[in-house]
């Protein structure tokens, strides 16, 4: 039998019909497969994180916690930011009293929140800071290097009926 016959396409096996160089080009890419095949998909590209996803997940997660009843610092930007709330088809700005800064593997938050009248605010905000940690760790893969709470106010009971009142018609 001939290395023709063995192999009608007389391509590979360096018989006659053979094209010079084929083989090291077939051989280079089996290699160049095997060792792509051997390297974890977080070695084959790179994922960045915006910030304002990591202030959506920081917002969402602080918000969570109870005790906490709105974020944001000053009572103007809280006021409008209420109302914009309200508005019909408007969505609630879950980032009003985030920041963040996201590098490539790390990221640091700042809080800026309102809590209930009567709650024990260092309890409240290891607890915001803890749930804050653990959903971006979670969902982003980054490392959470620190989470700053700034308290700015505290929501009384009588706040929200002096707002209802004054929204009464007679």
């Amino acid at each position: 039998m001939t290395a023709q016959e063995s192999n009608p396409t007389g391509a590979v096996d360096g018989g006659p019909g053979t094209v010079p160089g084929l083989t090291a080009v077939l051989g280079g890419a089996g290699e160049t497969a095997r060792a792509t095949a051997g390297r974890a998909a977080d070695e084959r590209g790179r994922t960045t994180i915006a910030d304002v996803v990591v202030v959506k997940i920081a917002g969402m997660a602080a918000r969570e916690v109870p005790g906490v009843y709105d974020m944001g610092a000053g009572g103007l930007s809280r006021t409008i930011g209420a109302v914009r709330d309200r508005v019909p088809g408007g969505r609630p700005n879950v980032g009003r009293g985030v920041k963040v800064e996201v590098g490539e593997r790390q990221a640091a938050v700042d809080l800026d929140l309102v809590v209930e009248y009567g709650v024990p605010i260092p309890e409240v905000a290891r607890e915001v800071r803890a749930n804050v940690i653990a959903a971006v760790e979670r969902i982003t893969g980054l490392e959470v290097v620190e989470v700053q709470v700034a308290v700015d106010d505290v929501h009384l009971p009588d706040d929200d009926a002096g707002a209802v009142a004054d929204a009464r018609v007679e």
